[in-house]
C-alpha cells in the first residue's frame, strides 16, 4: 500500500481531533456528533454518549436541523447490535455442511489468503465473470460501497450487479420524466394545502416528514393517503384510498383523465416545459373514474373527490414512495404519479410539486474517485440471484462476495436463493456485522465495523444533507471497515494500485477530493455541508429538469418499447382461483430492510382482513399456512380491518427465525420484473391461506391443515 502522505496525515489528524472534540482527555468518554448512514430518507444527525469506550446512549442532534434532537427507535437501540450475541467478532471459515452455520475462527491473514487464493483460481479457470459481488443498502455511506470494493471487482473483470431490488422502477421513471430533478423537502410540506402520501409510510420509514404533514393539516391542508393498509397517517387522513396491490397505475391515470377532460391542465406550462402530453392523454383516456375505482377496489366518489381537490388546490405536493413500484405495473405507475404535478401545474411554488429521492441534489458521483473504468462484463439483475446461481453457465457463478446485504432475507424467490447458496462448488464470502440468514451458507465469514466504529460520508436521499460520520468507539472484536478490507484484498490479488488509500482517513480524503471545494471544505471543517441548490429548493424555481432537452418527458418512447404492453398500459392482476390473495411485505418501524432483524425475536403475524379470515374459518391468533406453487410460510395471524380485503401483509425484512417454518414472504415472491427498470415484484405474490393446528402427539410436533369451513380435528 502507498504510504500516507504528510498532507493526508495532517487531514487524518484533524479528523481524529473532530471525532474526539467533545470528549475528555481519555479516549472513549463523552459525547460525539456523527450521522446515520442506514437506508432511510432522513440521514439523522446523532449525538452518541460513550463511557469507558462503550456506547451507552444514542440520541438525535441538531447538526442536521430537521433531525431536531429526535431519532427513530431503530437507531436509538443500535447499541444492541454492536454488543449483541449475534455480532461477528472474528473471521471464520466453514467446517460443516453449507447451511449449518458451523465455523472455525481464524485470523485475518488466513481468511484473506484463502479468499485471494480461491478468487485467483476461479478467475484463472473460469474468467472474472465467474465472480459476482453482491451488495445493496446495508449502508448508504459513500465510503462503505463503491470505493475500494468497486475498484477491486472492476480490476478482476467480475460480473456487474444491477442493484434493482428497490427504487429501480421509480428511479427509471424519475430519470425519464425529470432527469432525477430534486424534489420538495420535508420542511416545505408545512406550506402545502394538499398533501398526497402515495405508496409510503413515513411514520415507519422517514419519521421527520410526519410533523410537517401534521402542521399542514392543522393549517387546513387536506391529507390523502393511497395505500392498501390503514397506516397511522391513513387513519389521520381526510381521504384514504385502500387500493388493491398493483392498481396504482389506473388510479393515477384516472386522475390524468379527470384533469384533461375537465380542462384542469396547465396548458401554458405543458407547452413550454413538457413534451408527450398528448401521448399521455391518449393512454389515460380509457381510465374513467368509475373504471379505475372498480379495478382498484375503491369508492368512485372518493376517487372523484381526490381528483377535484387535486385539480384546484395549491400548493399541492405528492410524496411518491416505493411501495407502488413493487409490482408488474410499478414503473408506469410511478411515471403516472410523478407526471401529475406537471399536468396539473403544481410546480413553481413552495410546498408544490413532488418528492421521492433527492440523491441527485449533490454534484457527487463515484466515478469521480474511481480510477478504474467500469468493464463491459455481464450484468446480473440481483432479483435473479437464485436463477443466476443455479442456471448461469457461460460462465457459471463460482464465487459470490456478499457485503452490505443479506440476500436470503431480502431477495425474491427465497427458496431458489437458498438452493443456489447451498451449492458445494460455490465459494461464498459474507462480510457483515452480525450473523445474518446468509452467513450459514458462507465459506468464509468476515466481521465488519458498524457505522459507529468507522468514518463515512452520509448523503441523504430525502432531506438534502451531507454529513461526516465519525467513529465514536474502537472497533469491537476484530471487525474492520469495508474500505480497508477491500483495499488489502486488492493488494493480495496484485491490484494494490486500483485503490491506493489504505486507511479510512486516506479513503475519506480521496472521496472528498472529487467534490467541489465549498462542499469538501464545509464537510471536513464542520462535519456538514449545504448543496449549491440550497437545502429547500423549489421545483421550477431553484431546480429544473435534467433531461437532455431540459423538458419533462411525459411520454418516453424508449420506455414504451421496453415495457411488455407499452408505457402506461395496465397489466391485469395475476391472481387465480387457486391463489386469490395478494401478499404484500411493507417496511416497518422495527427494521431497515433486514438490518436489525436479529433483534426481533419470536414469530411475526401476517395481517388478514376479518372477512377473508371468516371465509377460511380463521380466528385471530391462529397459526396459518400461506402458500403458492413456490413455497409456504407458517406464522400466526392477526385478524383486523387495517388491511384491505383480499390482501395479506407480512413485514419486509423478516429473518427466517420470525416464522414457524423458516420461510418468509420472499419465499412466495416471483422472480418477475417490473415493467421498466428491472425492479422486484414483491407485491405480485398471489397466495392462498388456511389455518394449521399444531399439537404434541407421541413426542412429535404434528401440523394439520384445516380446509376453509371444516371443523378442527381432535388429536388424541
Amino acid at each position: 500500500m502507498a504510504a500516507m502522505t504528510a498532507s493526508a496525515r495532517r487531514a487524518g489528524d484533524r479528523l481524529i481531533w473532530m471525532a474526539t472534540s467533545r470528549t475528555d482527555e481519555r479516549w472513549g468518554h463523552g459525547t460525539v456528533d456523527t450521522a446515520c448512514p442506514l437506508d432511510c430518507p432522513d440521514s439523522c444527525s446523532l449525538s452518541v454518549t460513550v463511557k469507558q469506550g462503550k456506547v451507552i446512549a444514542i440520541d438525535g442532534s441538531a447538526v442536521q436541523e430537521v433531525t431536531n434532537g429526535y431519532i427513530c427507535g431503530k437507531v436509538r437501540r443500535f447499541d444492541r447490535r454492536i454488543y449483541g450475541d449475534d455480532r461477528l467478532l472474528r473471521p471464520a471459515v466453514r467446517q460443516g455442511p453449507k447451511g449449518r452455520g458451523q465455523f472455525k475462527e481464524v485470523d485475518w491473514d488466513e481468511a484473506l489468503d484463502q479468499i485471494a487464493t480461491r478468487l485467483t483460481e476461479i478467475r484463472d479457470r473460469w474468467g472474472g465473470e465467474a465472480i459476482l459481488p453482491f451488495s445493496y443498502g446495508g449502508s448508504n455511506g459513500l465510503l462503505s460501497q463503491d470505493t475500494s470494493d468497486a475498484a477491486l471487482f472492476r480490476r478482476l473483470g467480475a460480473s456487474r450487479l444491477a442493484r434493482t431490488v428497490c427504487a429501480a422502477a421509480t428511479g427509471a421513471a424519475a430519470q425519464a420524466l425529470y432527469g432525477k430533478m430534486p424534489g420538495v423537502t420535508p420542511s416545505d410540506y408545512a406550506h402545502s394545502k394538499l398533501i398526497v402520501i402515495w405508496g409510503a409510510n413515513p411514520s415507519a420509514t422517514g419519521i421527520h416528514l410526519v410533523p410537517f404533514v401534521r402542521e399542514a393539516q392543522r393549517n387546513g391542508a387536506m391529507l390523502v393517503v393511497v395505500d392498501p393498509r390503514r397506516t397511522s397517517l391513513a387513519a389521520l387522513a381526510d381521504l384514504h384510498l385502500p387500493v388493491r396491490p398493483g392498481t396504482d397505475l389506473p388510479v393515477a391515470l384516472a386522475l390524468h383523465h379527470y384533469l384533461f377532460s375537465h380542462d384542469a391542465t396547465d396548458v401554458a406550462f405543458l407547452d413550454h416545459h413538457a413534451r408527450g402530453a398528448e401521448r399521455l392523454r391518449a393512454r389515460a383516456e380509457p381510465w374513467t373514474i368509475g373504471r379505475a375505482a372498480a379495478v382498484a377496489g375503491v369508492d368512485a366518489a372518493a376517487l372523484e373527490r381526490f381528483a377535484e381537490r387535486y385539480a384546484t388546490a395549491s400548493p399541492a405536493v405528492i410524496r411518491c414512495g416505493w411501495g407502488l413500484e413493487r409490482n408488474r405495473n410499478g414503473g408506469s405507475a410511478a411515471m403516472a404519479v410523478l407526471a401529475l404535478p406537471a399536468v396539473a401545474g403544481k410546480f413553481g411554488v413552495r410546498g408544490g410539486g413532488y418528492s421521492m429521492s433527492n440523491s441527485s441534489a449533490w454534484p457527487i458521483d463515484a466515478e469521480g474517485w474511481l480510477d478504474t473504468p467500469e468493464p463491459t462484463t455481464r450484468l446480473v439483475n440481483m432479483n435473479h440471484l437464485g436463477r443466476a446461481l443455479i442456471e448461469y453457465d457461460t460462465p457459471p457463478i463460482k464465487a459470490l462476495f456478499v457485503y452490505n446485504c443479506n440476500p436470503v432475507a431480502t431477495m425474491p424467490d427465497q427458496n431458489a436463493v437458498i438452493r443456489g447458496l447451498s451449492r458445494d462448488d460455490l465459494f461464498t464470502i459474507v462480510f457483515d456485522q452480525v450473523r445474518t440468514d446468509t452467513v450459514p451458507y458462507a465459506d468464509v465469514v468476515l466481521p465488519a465495523t458498524t457505522f459507529l466504529e468507522t468514518y463515512d460520508v452520509v448523503k441523504s436521499y430525502g432531506l438534502i444533507s451531507l454529513q461526516l460520520a465519525r467513529p465514536v468507539i474502537d472497533a469491537v472484536g476484530q471487525a474492520r471497515p469495508n474500505v480497508e478490507v477491500f483495499a488489502e484484498l486488492a493488494a493480495r490479488l496484485g491490484h494494490g494500485d486500483a485503490w491506493p488509500a489504505a486507511t479510512e482517513a486516506e479513503a475519506l480524503l480521496k472521496v472528498t477530493a472529487s467534490m467541489p471545494e465549498a462542499i469538501r471544505g464545509a464537510l471536513l471543517e464542520r462535519g456538514a455541508a449545504d448543496p449549491p441548490i440550497g437545502r429547500t429548493p423549489v421545483q421550477f424555481v431553484d431546480v429544473h429538469p435534467r433531461t437532455p432537452d431540459g423538458k419533462i418527458a411525459l411520454f418516453d418512447e424508449s420506455l414504451d418499447g421496453e415495457t411488455p404492453e407499452g408505457l402506461y398500459v395496465f397489466q391485469d392482476d395475476t391472481a387465480t382461483d387457486d391463489y386469490p390473495l395478494a401478499l404484500i411485505s411493507p417496511a416497518t418501524s422495527r427494521t431497515i430492510s433486514s438490518t436489525l432483524g436479529e433483534l426481533q425475536q419470536g414469530p411475526v403475524a401476517v395481517e388478514m382482513h376479518s372477512a377473508d379470515a371468516a371465509e377460511r374459518n380463521i380466528a385471530d391468533g391462529d397459526t396459518v399456512r400461506i402458500f403458492n406453487e413456490q413455497g409456504e410460510v407458517h406464522c400466526p395471524v392477526s385478524v383486523n380491518d387495517r388491511i384491505r380485503r383480499g390482501t395479506l401483509s407480512l413485514p419486509k425484512g423478516l429473518w427466517r427465525k420470525n416464522t414457524l417454518n423458516g420461510s418468509t414472504a420472499n419465499a412466495l415472491v416471483p422472480a418477475t420484473l417490473t415493467d421498466i427498470g428491472g425492479g422486484a415484484c414483491f407485491n405480485d405474490a398471489r397466495v392462498q391461506a388456511e389455518r394449521v393446528v399444531s399439537a404434541l402427539y407421541e413426542g412429535h410436533d404434528v401440523s394439520v391443515t384445516v380446509a376453509a369451513g371444516a371443523p378442527i380435528p381432535r388429536i388424541h
